[in-house]
C-alpha cells in the first residue's frame, strides 16, 4: 500500500474544530483538499500528521498553537485612517477582512476598533493562539496533481477567516 511521503500529491478530506467543538473549516460537501507534501502549503502540524498515512486511512489529532498558526502577539495591530479605508467597505468590529501586502498576498485580519477617525486591525491570524482539532481521511495519493493546486486561506467579507476557497475554505 502507498503511504504519504514528501513529494506526493495528497487528497484529504478534513474537519477542523476548536476546543469548544465549533467547526472552523471543513471539506465536507466539497472537494478534498489537495496539496504537495513538503512544499509548505499547510500548517506544519497538519502536514506532519499526513506523512506516513495510507490511502483511506482516517486520523484524529490535536495541534497546539505552535504547530498551527502560532501564539497571539498582542503588539500586532495596525491603525488606518478612515480616509485609507475603501468607501464601499463598512468596517464592523469583529469582522474578518483581507489586507493585501506589498507582494500581493492577501492576509486575513480582524477589525478590532472602528471610530470616525480610524480603523484598527489585529494582524494575528484569526486562528493564532488556538488549539485546533482535526479529523482527516486520505482519499488519494498520487505523483501528479489531480485538481487545482494547493491550499489557500482567502478570507471572505464575513466572519469566516477561511471563506472563498470552495466549500468553506481550505485553511489548513
Amino acid at each position: 500500500m502507498t503511504t504519504v511521503k514528501n513529494g506526493d500529491y495528497v487528497q484529504v478530506h478534513y474537519k477542523g474544530t476548536l476546543e469548544n467543538g465549533e467547526i472552523f473549516d471543513t471539506s465536507k460537501d466539497g472537494q478534498p483538499l489537495e496539496v504537495k507534501i513538503g512544499e509548505g502549503q499547510l500548517i506544519k502540524g497538519f502536514e506532519d500528521a499526513l506523512v506516513g498515512m495510507d490511502k483511506q486511512e482516517k486520523k484524529s489529532f490535536t495541534l497546539e498553537p505552535e504547530d498551527a498558526y502560532g501564539h497571539r502577539d498582542e503588539t500586532l495591530e495596525r491603525a488606518f485612517a478612515r480616509s485609507q479605508v475603501p468607501g464601499d467597505l463598512n468596517p464592523k468590529v469583529g469582522a474578518v477582512v483581507a489586507l493585501q501586502t506589498t507582494t500581493g498576498q492577501q492576509v486575513p485580519v480582524k477589525i478590532k476598533e472602528v471610530n470616525d477617525e480610524k480603523v484598527v486591525v489585529d494582524l494575528n491570524h484569526p486562528l493564532a493562539g488556538k488549539t485546533l482539532n482535526f479529523d482527516i481521511e486520505i482519499v488519494g495519493i498520487t505523483d501528479t496533481p489531480s485538481q487545482g493546486q494547493g491550499c489557500c486561506c482567502t478570507p471572505d467579507a464575513g466572519d469566516n477567516p477561511c471563506g472563498g476557497c470552495g466549500s468553506q475554505g481550505s485553511c489548513c
